[in-house]
């Protein structure tokens, strides 16, 4: 048997749409897996009865079947799906990582990141790498069509999830298709200067450059009460707030001694406008490891 604790992660962290990742430090799902003749899936945890258990339609299916490692694969489920703390990409990097030592494999953690983006396609359509990448390699990561790179980096932040749940599928839906130059101008502005944050462990940065015009309005829009919240994040002392990957999670960077404040002042956003919410202060955290 191999076990591994596999992180949540945030997307897109404002100006990075389909891009940036960072790992957090909480919450996160265990992955355990045994050698078997036909692979097996039993899901337990946050949100298990949402979560289909046949290998054909679950994330760690794909990613057996790309391997060729069939195994009873249990997920304790951390990370709750339709979350925007990815969710599915937790279950697909521990199984990643799991099955390629279960089978020595002698893949890297870097050659992993496709083979666990198919089991994202299994959820989302398409396999994108922004959430499976921190998950596996930890830090803040950037994904291009030219492979993955990553950085180590200490940033506090605050993810506040509410109750009401949000499809990757409905949250791709409205993003729009075309930009202004103007927009276009920003928008590489408030990333550059993100990326810049993140390589010096810079929250006041990284705050400065969530910053987004184009995607994050759109998606916002979905999240009931996320302007409250996130107007009181930041009177809480938050540095930037953005949508975490395609919502309903909200994620705030602030001072460290900060973050139980944030989180409170979102939680309480939330409840006034009738939505239950949860808030986890966290860190940039490592990517999944063997436990």
């Amino acid at each position: 048997m191999r076990t591994v604790r596999a992180p949540a992660t945030s997307a897109n962290l404002g100006s990075g749409y389909d891009t940036f990742g960072v790992a957090l430090s909480r919450p996160a799902d265990v992955v355990s897996v045994e050698r078997a003749d036909r692979t097996t899936i039993e899901v337990t945890g946050a949100g298990a009865q949402f979560i289909p258990e046949d290998p054909e339609k679950n994330t760690v299916g794909a990613v057996a079947r790309a391997l060729d490692a069939p195994a009873h694969i249990k997920i304790d489920k951390g990370v709750r799906p339709a979350s925007g703390l990815g969710s599915s990409a937790a279950s697909a990097a521990g199984a990643a990582l799991a099955l390629n030592d279960l089978y020595d494999r002698g893949l890297s953690r870097e050659e992993l990141v496709p083979i666990a983006a198919e089991g994202e396609a299994v959820v989302s359509g398409a396999a994108h790498a922004d959430n499976v990448a921190p998950a596996l390699l930890g830090g803040f990561t950037i994904a291009t069509a030219d492979g993955v790179r990553s950085v180590e980096t200490n940033v506090p932040l605050v993810a506040c999830l509410p109750e009401e749940p949000i499809s990757t599928r409905d949250a791709r839906e409205v993003v729009p298709t075309h930009v202004t130059i103007e927009e276009l101008v920003a928008t590489v502005g408030n990333a550059a200067t993100l990326s810049v944050g993140m390589c010096r462990s810079d929250p006041e940065l990284v705050g400065a450059g969530m910053a987004d015009e184009v995607v994050t309005p759109h998606r916002a829009a979905l999240i009931t009460g996320y302007d409250d919240a996130a107007d009181a994040a930041r009177a809480a002392g938050a540095y930037g707030v953005t949508v975490s990957g395609s919502g309903p999670g909200v994620l705030a960077v602030c001072p460290p001694e900060r973050r139980r404040e944030v989180a409170a002042a979102m939680v309480e956003a939330f409840a006034d406008n009738g939505e239950d919410a949860r808030a986890y202060p966290a860190w940039t955290g490592d990517g999944a490891e063997f436990v």
